[in-house]
């Protein structure tokens, strides 16, 4: 099988135009909860074709509000197919694991062979494949999330066993809490906008784990600045709230 880091390093550096898609769930296609500030996939856009000058690529979002992975299988022509793209990312799994809304309710095994499936049908366009997993949940207000980190290590467990490039969103905003104050462990707070939405400032974390995996780190990029400085005040806000 061919080095997915390696050809995502030489499509990089190639002039070729590209295209790229990011599909999955709520938290991809960014609506309502970064309040008018931009999602991860619109920071992508600005690192692909600002920062990195691929000026001539396409990056396209085609996620939807409150799918899973069995849905994007179903609809994977036009979620996918259908742009003919280069690279294909994918983050779902927030709905996957809900106990609460789904009869039958989607259990590990048959999530892991849906994101092996979605990885199988990417290479067979000859795209490149990327996974990420889903952020943390604050479980107190959505206790039938609970199961999300299992979800998250399923994804993880195809990544290794296929090769495939992962974006390991849960481990960044499990770590992100360390430090930022008592009663604060496990739980992100200052990224979410609501128990599983990221707010702007967790669009902002999700896009800098995407920088690091694509190598963009121009010196005095206004973009990254931006980005850390978001993460930084969320980590410690102004107290009292405003």
């Amino acid at each position: 099988m061919t080095d997915d880091r390696a050809a995502l390093r030489g499509l990089l550096a190639s002039g070729t135009p590209r295209t790229w898609v990011f599909t999955g769930d709520s938290i991809t296609h960014g609506l309502i909860h970064t309040r008018g500030a931009r999602n991860y996939v619109d920071h992508l856009h600005e690192l692909i074709r600002g920062d990195a000058g691929r000026v001539q690529d396409a990056v396209l979002n085609t996620a939807i509000t409150g799918w899973r992975a069995d849905l994007i299988l179903g609809d994977f022509d036009r979620r996918v197919a259908h742009w003919r793209p280069d690279v294909v990312t994918l983050m779902i799994g927030t709905n996957d694991c809900t106990t609460e809304w789904l009869d039958p309710v989607i259990e590990v095994p048959e999530f892991a062979d849906s994101i092996a499936e979605f990885v199988r049908r990417v290479r067979v366009l000859g795209a490149l494949p990327l996974l990420q997993t889903p952020p943390t949940v604050d479980l107190r207000h959505a206790p039938d999330r609970a199961r999300i980190g299992e979800f998250a290590q399923a994804i993880r467990d195809v990544a290794a066993r296929d090769d495939v490039i992962l974006v390991d969103q849960h481990a960044a905003f499990t770590a992100f809490s360390a430090g930022t104050g008592p009663g604060n462990e496990d739980m992100a707070w200052g990224l979410l906008d609501d128990a599983f939405h990221p707010s702007a400032a967790g669009h902002a974390l999700l896009a800098l784990g995407w920088a690091e995996v694509l190598g963009f780190d121009a010196p005095g990029s206004r973009v990254l600045t931006d980005l850390r400085a978001r993460v930084a005040v969320a980590a410690h806000p102004p107290w009292p709230p405003s």
